[in-house]
Order: C-alpha cells, then structure tokens, then sequence
C-alpha cells in the first residue's frame, strides 16, 4: 500500500462482489481509507467499501441499485455524478468517467487526506 498514491475500485455487478468476499481486498481498501490515500470507486464499486466499516458518515454516490445497501452501511447517499468525501470519490456509471477521472486527479494531486476515525456501526 505505501507504494501507492491512490486506489481505484472498479465498476461492474461482478467486480466489487468478488472483491467483498476477498479478505486482502476489504484490508486493501481499508488500509487506504485509514491513512487518508484517495480512493474512488464507480458503479458497485461502494460495495468493497460497505465491507471496511469506514464509511459511516461519508458522502457517496453510486449505481442506483446498491442505494439501500450504501445507505443500510450508513452512508449519506446521492444522485450525482461525481461526489468527493476527503479524499473518497464517487461515481454513479461510466457516463460519468469524465468527471470522475477528473476528480481522482485533483484528489491525488492534493496528497495525503485527513484519516478521519469513522464508526464501524452504520448510525440510525
């Protein structure tokens, strides 16, 4: 993880479901989350991140059809093309590529962010 600037989580149904179940990919994922390092995730990409237990609290969006389960982990969730969380960037689809590359560039291009403690508990 050091030798890396940024994390992309890839799209699709079969990607993040693979990668969920995958204990070196949720630790991957969990370990950029908690030092700051970018990470942006499109389409069911979130997914990977429900399994971290770090992303109470932020603000994401994503293919609309894993809404419930983002919201469920305790997500603040939204309709938009791209969404930026300290660090943590968010897309909904590959119509949005545009703006979410353009995000992950600013985002990596700020270094490190701010390792925020987030709750593993989703709040109700």
């Amino acid at each position: 993880m050091n030798d890396y600037d940024a994390l992309v989580i890839p799209g699709g149904v079969m990607n993040p479901d693979k990668m969920r179940t995958n204990n070196d990919c949720v630790e991957f994922a969990q370990q950029f989350l908690e030092v700051g390092k970018t990470v942006a995730a499109i389409c069911h990409g979130p997914q990977l991140l429900i399994e971290t237990g770090l992303i109470v609290g932020r603000n994401v969006t994503s293919s609309p059809s894993i809404r419930t389960d983002l919201e469920n982990a305790g997500v603040l969730w939204e309709d938009k093309e791209v969404i930026v969380d300290n660090g943590l960037v968010t897309s909904r689809s590959p119509k949005d590529l545009p703006a979410f590359n353009k995000k992950i560039i600013e985002e990596i291009s700020q270094g490190q962010h701010s390792s925020i403690a987030y709750s593993p508990t989703p709040a109700h």
